[in-house]
């Protein structure tokens, strides 16, 4: 089965008003992504606002973004659904439509514990025919899977990845318990991250930014895993930290969007009850991605 790796962006979904998904805007990104080099796209993840989707609207995205990827890039699709047979059936519509690998969030709302979740995994990936990948968000979900479950449940068969969106030590535990598994790749879900989690033993990146300045994130990947230049790779990730933050100043995908509608591209409106960007965090990311763009040597 399909191991992701390298770049890859969670696309947003460009809106128009009142919240309508719009679909040549999505095409649009997509083909901005793909054309400055990244390894994959990440479809229907948090960034994407699928949580405020319909189950239909959620098919109808991915299959849209991988007939319009037209196999240029592998697609990763974001399955997961509060009971286990939608995140099943999600999966298996994914898998139809020609996705590679389905990201699929750990169980939570509702209290269950390690070997539920362990189960949950087991039976999503007896049930699939593409690599199943974790999402662990404990941010986002305040369940936190320690590296030592983690790494149980790199051993089903079927599971072939994580996007860790976690702290650098639980990467790093990840890493370690898990590099003697070679159906198993770590990818990171926090930029800041990027260099340190490829320098010890990650094979990629999943995330926001990758939107924005998509070649400089494939730049710094190539100057990690292609070129050993960890020196040059730290004096680009500096360059980038500002943008780092600045997309977490306010509640993402807004954030998001005005950066890519800063640099001429769809973004439009996020649904209710998520805001959208203010008009002074407008201005502030556009002047950065045109200093930025002009190699100024920005600060924060």
């Amino acid at each position: 089965m399909f191991k992701p790796y390298g770049v890859i962006p969670a696309l947003p979904t460009p809106m128009k008003e009142e919240g309508v998904i719009d679909y040549q805007g999505l095409e649009k990104l997509v083909d901005h992504v793909i054309d400055n080099g990244v390894h994959g796209v990440l479809v229907g993840g948090s960034n994407s606002e699928y949580s405020l989707m319909t189950l239909e609207e959620r098919k109808e995205v991915i299959k849209f973004v991988t007939e319009k990827t037209n196999e240029r890039v592998p697609v990763m699709a974001g399955t997961g659904c509060h009971r286990t047979e939608d995140t099943i059936a999600l999966t298996k519509f994914a898998a139809d439509v020609g996705v590679k690998s389905a990201l699929v969030i750990n169980p939570y709302y509702m209290a269950t514990g390690e070997q539920a979740i362990y189960d949950y995994y087991k039976k999503v990936a007896e049930s699939s025919d593409i690599g199943i990948i974790i999402y662990n968000y404990p941010d986002a979900t305040g369940i936190q899977l320690e590296p030592e479950l983690i790494d149980k449940i790199s051993r089903i068969d079927g599971v072939t990845g994580i996007k860790n969106t976690d702290d650098g030590i639980h990467t790093s535990k990840v890493i370690a318990l898990t590099q003697d598994n070679p159906d198993f790749s770590v990818l990171t879900g926090f930029e800041d991250l990027i260099v340190p989690t490829l320098s010890i033993g990650g094979v990629g990146a999943i995330g926001v930014v990758h939107n924005l300045v998509p070649e400089k994130i494939v730049k710094l990947y190539d100057l990690v895993v292609k070129e050993n230049n960890v020196h040059e790779a730290i004096r680009l990730n500096n360059e980038l930290l500002p943008l780092y933050s600045m997309v977490e100043e306010e509640v993402i995908p807004g954030t998001v969007k005005a950066g890519l509608e800063a640099l001429g591209l769809p973004g439009g409106s996020s649904r209710s009850p998520l805001p959208p960007a203010s008009d002074e965090f407008k201005e502030k990311i556009k002047s950065y991605l045109q200093e930025l763009k002009n190699n100024v040597n920005v600060r924060s």
